[in-house]
């Protein structure tokens, strides 16, 4: 199968060998090479990555590749192997090849396995860490725009789990589909939202809405999908997010950083 998946990388870090990955500088426009194809070549929003994040490397992928599988990682979270692998090197336990290729025999879409929020919904747990305005004006984008997504917002808005971390592997029509259906909402999201009122964080907030509008994608579409585990290449701090979550749900402080 002629697959290429995008690792969305900011600075130089260790890669998988396979020949499926490839390494893409994200926001790479006016800054010098780290030896990576840049997302700054060819028709690009680089400039955008400060608001777009990895979505800027997803742009470039859908603009400037023709593989019939493509694809979108992070340099510190892979789509993981289901098969047992001894040891404690996380780069092992990245999904290859062969074993890739078995899944996408079955299937046109890849997701991660799903993330539960449990005490929150998809909605509430945004309007707590981040704005709730960012997606109450996306809704009314979606109503004017494709009014016939309006039902699987709403759905998915209410759920207490989701496809999160902007990672998929889709066949080539699939992602051009998506694609096209996604960018020009986040572009009108873009014009609705003054970024110049947040830090620098916040500011990142149309790489998180589209992690649920690929939710809403999913739900309105009903195309059939694989989820797949995942694999941080380090280790998260889950006191620290669970003490953030906690100041953000009872205390309304929002979130300032990653985790």
């Amino acid at each position: 199968m002629d697959i290429k998946i995008l690792v969305a990388a900011h600075k130089t870090y260790r890669m998988p060998e396979d020949d499926i990955f490839m390494p893409v500088h994200v926001g790479a426009a006016g800054k010098e090479s780290i030896g990576y194809q840049r997302d700054d070549e060819g028709e690009n929003i680089s400039l955008k990555n400060p608001y777009f994040c990895e979505l800027t490397g997803l742009y470039w992928m859908w603009k400037n590749c023709d593989n019939e599988y493509n694809g979108l990682v992070h340099y510190r979270r892979y789509f993981a192997t289901r098969k047992h692998v001894a040891g404690n090197n996380p780069f092992d336990k990245i999904i290859k090849r062969a074993e890739l290729e078995k899944v996408l025999e079955n299937t046109d879409i890849i997701v991660p396995k799903k993330r539960h929020y449990f005490i929150e919904t998809l909605y509430s747990h945004y309007a707590h860490t981040h704005y709730a305005s960012h997606l109450d004006i996306t809704r009314d984008i979606l109503n004017k725009k494709c009014p016939e997504y309006l039902p699987a917002f709403d759905k998915v808005m209410k759920r207490s789990w989701g496809y999160m971390f902007n990672m998929m592997i889709m066949k080539r029509n699939r992602l051009n589909e998506y694609c096209e259906w996604l960018f020009p909402i986040l572009f009108e999201l873009e014009e609705k939202v003054d970024v110049s009122e947040y830090d620098a964080f916040q500011a990142r907030l149309f790489g998180r809405v589209s992690e649920l509008l690929l939710n809403v994608w999913l739900v309105h579409n009903k195309y059939p999908f694989k989820e797949q585990p995942t694999i941080t290449m380090e280790k998260l701090d889950w006191n620290r997010k669970a003490k953030s979550f906690l100041r953000a749900k009872f205390s309304g402080k929002k979130y300032d950083k990653s985790f």
